[in-house]
């Protein structure tokens, strides 16, 4: 059974969940890096809007009562690749050993106008 996993500092920009806990698979929504307080774009250039997806990310992974070490497959979206870099700089602060499975895909536009979009797969783990 599927149940939607909401969190106050995560946006939709559409008709959509923030996640989906799926027996134990939580689906992320793609986030873009809105700052919740604002409701626009964060300022900065990709490091600081990678840290702001992943931020809106981790508080729906907190909402399902899991972390950034339940995450298993991370799919990141750039509108530029040669943003590839900063963007991989930021992420590797916010993951520990043994890092999640992750693919970069580049990209012709993304929803606001955003250079950057990252969705995300965690697992509960047995209890």
């Amino acid at each position: 059974m599927s149940k939607p996993v909401t969190s106050p500092t995560a946006s939709a920009v559409g008709p959509y969940s923030h996640g989906i806990d799926a027996d134990g698979l939580i689906f992320c929504s793609g986030q873009t890096p809105i700052d919740p307080a604002t409701g626009q774009l964060v300022e900065g250039g990709v490091r600081e809007r990678t840290h702001q997806c992943l931020d809106n990310l981790f508080g729906v992974l907190e909402a399902a009562n899991l972390s950034s070490d339940d995450v298993v497959k991370v799919n990141v979206y750039l509108t530029n690749i040669d943003d590839f870099e900063a963007m991989n700089a930021a992420y590797a602060t916010r993951f520990n050993e043994p890092f999640p499975s992750r693919t970069t895909i580049g990209v012709a536009s993304l929803p606001l106008g955003s250079e950057i979009e990252i969705e995300l797969i965690a697992s509960r783990r047995p209890q």
